[in-house]
C-alpha cells in the first residue's frame, strides 16, 4: 500500500473532527467536502457564515454536509472568550481582549479544539506560519513531555526511479532554527513517534551530520553526538544512530563501509537534521531533484494536533493535511515507542 493511501484508509477507520480555520478559502472548501465525502473527518469551515455558504454553494455541497462555525456569531463564542481569558489573562490578555482575540479565525479554531468542540485544527492557506503557530502554541500547547515543539516534512519515495519507496520523516525543516542537544533530541523522539502514528511501522532515527563515526572533529558533530545519547537515554527503545552522514544512513553498502557497527544499517527512515538551514535545504533539494511528495510542514509536540499550510497549497494539500490531522487526533501521544 502506497504510503498517501496508508493514512487515507486509517483516518477512514476512525474520522476525527476537523476544524478548517480558512473557511472563506475555495481550496479549503474543495479538500473539506473532498474529505467529507470520503468518509475520513467530520468538518467545520471557520468563517462570515454568508460567505462560507456561497462558497459551499458554488462547489455544490448540501446544507448538511460542512458545518459552519462564525466567530462572530458562533454560540461558542461566549464559552471560549472566557477560556481564552482564564489561559491568556497572565500575559496581559483582559476580556474585552480575550473576546476580540476569539472572533478571529485562527484563534476560534484552536480553541474549538483545546475546548474539546473538535479534535484538529489545520490553517496556514492564507495565513502565515508565524500566525498559525503562535495561535497553536498560545492556545493548545506543548503535549506533556514534550520539550518544544517541533514540525517534520513526510517525504514520499514512490516514483519510479526511487530505488528506495516508502514514507520518511525529515526534521525540523520548517520551526525550530538552531536547536541544542537537548532539543536536538527531543525533535527525534517526537519525530520517531510521529512516523509510527503515520507510516505503521517501527521508526529507525538517524542523527545526521557532515561526520559519519566520528570521521570529524567539531563543536557541530559533538553537538549531534550528544543529542544522540540524551535520545537514546529518554527513549531506550528506539532504534537511532549518530552522528551519520545522509548516505551512511541511507544506503546500506555505504553503511557497510562506514560505519559496519551502526544498528541501522543504512535502513534510516526518520533523518533529524542538526539545524533549520540543512533540514530545509534537504527536503526542497528532495522534492525538486528528487523527485519526492513532501507533505508539511506538519507540526508535532502539541498537546492536540493542529497543522500549518504553505500559502501556495492547492487543495490536494489540503485534503492530505486533512488526512495526516485526523491520523494524528487518534495516536496517543504518550504511547511508548515500540522496540525496534
Amino acid at each position: 500500500m502506497k504510503p498517501l493511501d496508508r493514512i487515507l484508509e486509517a483516518a477512514k477507520a476512525a474520522p476525527r473532527h476537523i476544524v478548517l480555520a480558512e473557511g472563506e478559502d475555495p481550496r479549503v472548501v474543495e479538500a473539506a467536502l473532498r474529505a467529507v465525502r470520503a468518509g475520513i473527518a467530520t468538518i467545520t469551515l471557520v468563517g462570515n457564515r454568508k460567505a462560507v455558504e456561497e462558497r459551499l454553494a458554488a462547489a455544490g455541497a448540501a446544507t448538511e454536509e460542512i458545518r459552519i462555525g462564525d466567530p462572530a456569531t458562533s454560540p461558542l463564542r461566549p464559552r471560549l472568550a472566557a477560556a481564552y481569558h482564564a489561559l491568556r489573562r497572565s500575559k496581559g490578555v483582559d476580556e474585552a481582549a480575550a473576546a476580540e482575540a476569539v472572533c478571529t479565525p485562527l484563534v476560534f479554531a484552536a480553541m474549538m479544539v483545546r475546548e474539546g468542540e473538535a479534535d484538529g485544527t489545520v490553517g496556514g492557506a492564507v495565513a502565515t506560519t508565524a500566525d498559525t503557530v503562535r495561535a497553536a502554541l498560545q492556545t493548545i500547547g506543548r503535549a506533556p513531555g514534550v520539550g518544544l515543539v517541533s514540525s517534520f516534512f513526510l517525504m514520499m519515495l514512490c516514483a519510479s526511479h526511487h530505488v528506495k519507496k516508502g514514507a520518511f520523516v525529515f526534521a525540523d525543516c520548517g520551526l525550530v532554527v538552531d536547536p541544542d542537544a537537548a532539543g536536538l533530541a527531543d525533535i527525534a523522539v517526537t519525530s520517531a513517534r510521529s512516523f509510527e502514528a503515520l507510516a505503521g511501522k517501527p521508526a529507525k532515527v538517524a542523527m545526521l551530520s557532515f561526520s559519519t563515526a566520528g570521521s570529524a572533529a567539531h563543536e557541530r558533530v559533538s553537538k549531534v553526538v550528544e543529542a544522540t545519547r540524551l535520545a537514546q537515554d529518554a527513549a531506550p527503545g528506539l532504534v537511532i544512530d549518530g552522528e551519520l552522514q545522509f548516505d551512511t544512513a541511507f544506503v546500506e553498502a555505504v553503511s557497510a563501509a562506514k560505519a559496519p557497527q551502526s544498528a541501522l544499517n543504512g535502513a534510516a527512515n526518520v533523518f533529524v537534521f542538526p539545524n533549520l538551514d540543512a533540514a530545509n535545504i534537504g527536503y526542497k533539494i528532495a522534492q525538486r531533484i528528487g523527485g519526492a511528495t513532501a507533505i508539511g510542514p506538519i507540526l508535532q509536540g502539541l498537546a492536540k494536533p493542529a497543522n500549518d499550510l504553505s500559502r501556495g497549497c492547492n487543495a490536494d494539500d489540503v485534503f492530505h493535511m486533512i488526512a495526516v490531522t485526523v491520523v494524528q487526533a487518534g495516536a496517543n501521544p504518550q504511547e511508548a515507542l515500540r522496540e525496534g
